[in-house]
């Protein structure tokens, strides 16, 4: 199969899937290594940025997925005239900045590390497909695991888990220390 070919079966592939596809499977779909089919799609996202085009190819961990460019959201959202807003609280982002940094972490661990139960944020966050239940840990209660998704790292921007700036022990006591002055505040109420 010829790269132009190749590059016809890729582009045809990520935008009919509408989700990340593996490059394994896209290499074999085209019949290529793993590394010549990443430079066939890193080319391909090149071409699409220099020709303006509306949409772009992102790469999520080992996957590809091609989606449209950001700043063509006000067309879309004008078109549909409906636009869905992600709001989170800020209780909700200190715990999807813990799940995505402790991954797999139970409700316990990040209640520990909050000090306030977080039972609603981590509902909305499953609610907005940003964390998903990797499973169960194998202690009393078989308490669920929850980790980050592709859509997490879609909505900021990240390839990967690895990309995440790092996070000092400094701002996960700011975290603690926030959470506690909430309960207090609670509390006194």
């Amino acid at each position: 199969m010829n790269k132009k070919k190749q590059e016809a079966v890729i582009e045809a592939v990520l935008f009919s899937m509408g989700e990340s596809v593996s490059v394994n499977k896209l290499a074999e779909l085209i019949e290529a290594s793993v590394g010549d089919t990443k430079k066939i799609v890193y080319d391909m996202m090149k071409k699409m940025d220099a020709d303006d085009r509306g949409v772009t190819i992102v790469e999520l961990g080992d996957s590809f997925q091609m989606c449209s460019k950001q700043e063509m959201y006000e067309y879309l959202i004008d078109l549909t005239s409906s636009e869905r807003k992600f709001v989170l609280s800020d209780s909700a982002l200190e715990t999807l900045s813990i799940i995505a940094y402790k991954q797999p972490v139970t409700r316990l661990d990040i209640e520990k590390i909050r000090g306030v139960n977080s039972d609603h944020a981590v509902n909305r966050l499953l609610e907005f497909d940003l964390i998903k239940e990797l499973g169960r840990l194998d202690a009393p209660g078989k308490p669920i695991l929850f980790g980050t998704t592709e859509q997490f790292l879609r909505s900021f921007g990240v390839k990967s888990l690895e990309d995440l700036p790092e996070m000092s022990q400094i701002q996960l006591e700011e975290f603690r220390e926030q959470a506690e002055q909430e309960v207090q505040l609670r509390l006194d109420i």
